[in-house]
């Protein structure tokens, strides 16, 4: 198929697609996570979409936290390599770090979860940490 009309036959088949709120179709292949941050009260949402074998776009939106729309700013795909990779060189945290984001907020960790899932290698689970009374257990 013609290049040109190929590009029309995407622009067809996006217009029966849901949409995110900024207008972007959501495709099958798209992985989307929300996360909510904690005490802090801010919350966002994380698109991932598989581009090829080894590579995922990353959508960083819905966040009033400046850290985190820093955050997206500085990620916009990742290859498999670099999600796998140690935490001290991946290039999540990385990002993370270089937008002053708490060292325990969970956003960077919900974006490599959405990756693995849009790439196939993980399930979509949701993930959580759950504060509870402690029961007479010595620390």
């Amino acid at each position: 198929m013609h290049n040109k009309t190929r590009n029309m036959a995407i622009k067809s088949e996006d217009k029966n697609l849901p949409k995110t709120k900024n207008g972007a179709a959501v495709r099958a292949s798209d992985t989307c996570a929300s996360v909510n941050a904690g005490i802090c009260g801010f919350a966002c949402r994380i698109k991932a979409r598989k581009i090829d074998k080894i590579t995922v776009g990353l959508e960083i939106s819905e966040s009033e936290c400046q850290q985190i729309q820093q955050f997206s700013e500085l990620l916009s795909k990742l290859t498999l390599k670099e999600i796998f990779a140690p935490v001290t060189r991946n290039p999540v945290y990385l990002a993370a770090e270089q937008a002053g984001c708490h060292p325990s907020c969970p956003v960077p960790a919900g974006v490599l979860k959405a990756a693995e899932v849009a790439l196939e290698m993980a399930i979509p689970r949701d993930a959580s940490i759950r504060f509870e009374p402690c029961k007479g257990e010595e620390v």
